[in-house]
């Protein structure tokens, strides 16, 4: 297939919806209609094409975005069209993306279910469109179901979204079955066949439905019209407006986000395919129609516009990276202008570096063909790009661009990971580095006070795929801890103390005597230092050696051996021997003074708090106050955001927070979301920090070789 379609004859579109209802077999119905396979693919066996991946088929979801390329020609108006597809993941842990797709995307066509319909990701994906403004259409699935119900799903497509949508169908059904549409705008009916390969026979609309059918229509011009100045006035004078004119203005309100056409089927039983095609190439937008990518000098800042015109200066953007286990590397490009060969050098202006278009790639879900070049309009796989990661812009060095990057959310849950054997740590750091390149939701970290590393995702589903690929893609096998709160203590009073460490016996000696004191500090200050012992009895060149025992010392605290902070130590005096005292002598006698001193400043056990914002719907408001409460938490203010929905603002401590993302889904049938970033510590209070310390002394023994 040539890549090469006229630049006003493509379309960048997404198919996009909440989790299971039926994007991706809408998409294989919509590849096998238009001719791209010849044998239809099904979720339940995993025959599915973009549902490639091993885990895609074994849980029957979508986990990583698939782009497709087909072709269609409208079958009223006659025009043909090129269509580069993505077929977007529904669950929510995987919603980045969602995010990146629609950030070079388009159109959209967003999936409901006839049944359900706006579900909670619905309205993320939603809103996720509508930060990139792409224009959209409808299909309502599901139509064969019991319980499907298109005014239903239309007014809560309203309520819950906020839009005017625009029935140009009407469902057609014979004792209750759904067996066809009619066309509003050409006042015909479509009955759909069984067979997937038959286009839905056209016939007359029957005498039982012609007057819902009248009145329909008119409302649906009505409605179009208002889009349009000079069709108004037809409408209102009484005029006659062709389908034409129709046409063309619906396809304009549907670019300008006015009005979301929507349409019906049952993607399983091929119903409503060949309609939903035809309205992808009459109503969503070319890349002549869509706005300008713009961006700024990456030098002097000055504000830069690409046209989408393939004799303009390259402009692409990098949306998503996957590690190919045969080819290395691989980066999905949109390109915005210009056009590029293969073996090209370009300049990736984010990274400031030269890159090279190794091999161009028309992507085919995990299959792909080569081609010669790339042009404006043109979404490809490239081979080649050694520095190029997600969001980066890649353009002409001679006319350089910086694109606006790609947000994504923050990751919102964590476990730990180690290895097997030591051996195996470097592997399996390597392998975390990879995955990481791809998915810019996945982070990895390191917490030096646990001595564990910690991987950051979406959710729990979204970590269960990480470490499953970790085993089956890099054979890195990998135990999975939950991740421990990075509690420390610290003193809450004065207290005095004196370490010796005296060993005379007549040959070579040991002699050091430190006393200190320490005092609290105000939380968040750190490790203070001071010393003010006299110089003749503890000489300067072994106060570094107290220091270095001291500060070893606080690293496991006395209370929980957890890490001591917020602490003044002052030493105040000593003893040496001007033989037997050496730095290592002081160094542990120090170490001993502090421990003594610190047992005596009735020590407290501190632990992480964090602000956690969680955005809600009005009804479940209460249900997230309470539930913080039942966290050790404090609800701080409550703020009214658009369309009744609620952001509640609250402090916790970190370890009330572990699994609240799954919880948060459960309390709100999916609809909550939070982010939640560190905000300071704060002492635990007593009965919390007995079961703390004892859980922490039971593993520390344990660690230690205990038993």
């Amino acid at each position: 297939m040539s890549i090469h379609y006229p630049i006003d004859r493509l379309r960048n579109i997404g198919i996009i919806a909440h989790i299971d209802a039926g994007k991706t077999t809408l998409t294989e119905r919509i590849l096998y209609v238009s001719g791209r396979t010849h044998r239809v693919g099904n979720v339940d066996e995993g025959t599915t094409v973009t549902d490639w991946m091993a885990q895609e088929r074994e849980r029957g979801i979508t986990i990583t975005a698939a782009a497709i390329t087909t072709t269609w020609k409208d079958t009223v108006t006659r025009e043909s069209a090129q269509i580069n597809i993505i077929d977007t993941p529904g669950h929510i842990d995987f919603t980045a993306e969602v995010q990146r797709s629609l950030r070079v995307l388009d159109g959209g066509v967003v999936v409901f279910d006839g049944v359900a319909g706006v579900e909670p990701q619905s309205e993320t994906v939603w809103r996720q469109a509508d930060r990139y403004r792409v224009p959209r259409i409808c299909f309502i699935n599901k139509m064969d179901r019991p319980g499907a119900d298109v005014e239903c799903a239309l007014q809560m497509m309203v309520d819950h979204l906020g839009v005017t949508p625009l029935p140009v169908q009407l469902p057609i059904f014979d004792n209750d079955d759904f067996v066809g549409v009619v066309d509003l705008l050409e006042m015909r009916s479509l009955v759909f066949s069984s067979q997937p390969d038959e286009p839905p026979q056209v016939d007359t609309i029957s005498e039982s439905m012609l007057p819902v059918v009248t009145s329909a229509r008119r409302a649906l011009i009505e409605r179009i019209a208002e889009t349009d100045d000079v069709l108004l006035g037809k409408f209102l004078d009484g005029l006659s407006i062709s389908t034409q004119e129709l046409y063309a203005a619906l396809r304009g309100a549907t670019i300008a986000n006015t009005l979301v056409p929507i349409l019906l089927g049952s993607a399983l039983h091929h119903k409503g395919i060949h309609p939903l095609l035809d309205a992808v190439v009459r109503y969503l937008p070319n890349p002549l129609e869509i706005v300008a990518a713009e961006g700024q000098h990456p030098v002097t800042g000055e504000r830069e516009v690409r046209p989408p015109d393939a004799g303009a200066p390259f402009c692409g953007l990098v949306f998503k990276v996957v590690t190919d286990p045969f080819m290395g590397r691989l980066n999905y490009v949109r390109v915005y202008s210009g056009t590029l060969q293969a073996g090209a050098r370009i300049y990736n202006a984010t990274r400031q570096q030269e890159e090279r278009f190794g091999r161009i790639l028309q992507m085919y879900a995990n299959k792909r063909e080569d081609v010669a070049t790339c042009t404006a309009g043109d979404i490809v796989g490239v081979i080649g790009l050694r520095h190029s990661f997600t969001g980066d812009t890649l353009c002409d060095a001679l006319h350089p661009i910086l694109l606006e990057s790609i947000e994504f959310p923050a990751p919102v849950i964590q476990v730990a990971v180690k290895p097997p054997t030591q051996a195996e740590s470097d592997k399996l750091m390597a392998a975390l580095r990879k995955l990481a390149d791809e998915d810019p939701t996945f982070v990895i970290g390191y917490n030096e006070q646990t001595r564990q590393t910690i991987i950051s995702g979406m959710g729990e589903l979204h970590l269960d795929i990480i470490v499953d690929r970790l085993k089956r893609e890099f054979n890195v096998q990998c135990e999975v801890e939950s991740p421990h709160a990075a509690y420390t203590e610290t003193s809450t009073r004065r207290a005095r103390a004196e370490g010796r460490y005296v060993h005379q016996t007549g040959g070579p000696g040991h002699y050091a005597i430190v006393r200190l004191e320490i005092e609290p500090l105000e939380r968040g200050a750190g490790v203070e230092f001071e010393n003010r012992a006299n110089p003749l009895f503890v000489p300067p060149h072994f106060v570094p050696a107290i220091e270095k025992g001291v500060t070893d010392a606080m690293q496991e605290g006395e209370l929980a051996a957890y890490p001591v902070t917020d602490i003044k130590v002052i030493v105040v005096g000593g003893r040496s021997h001007e033989v037997d005292s050496h730095k290592l002598d002081f160094e542990i006698a120090g170490s001993m003074a502090f421990k003594q001193a610190y047992q005596r400043a009735h020590p407290i056990l501190l632990e992480p708090i964090m602000q956690a914002a969680t955005r809600v719907p009005e009804s479940y408001v209460g249900s997230i106050v309470s539930d913080f409460s039942a966290r050790r938490g404090r609800v701080e203010n409550i703020v009214l955001e658009a369309q009744s929905t609620y952001l509640v603002h609250a402090s916790v401590p970190l370890a009330e927070m572990f699994g609240y993302v799954t919880d948060l889904r459960s309390l709100t049938s999916g609809r909550g979301t939070f982010t939640m970033e560190f905000s300071h510590y704060a002492p635990v209070d007593s009965a919390a920090a007995q079961e703390i310390i004892e859980a922490r002394r039971v593993y520390v023994h344990t660690k230690r070789g205990g038993g």
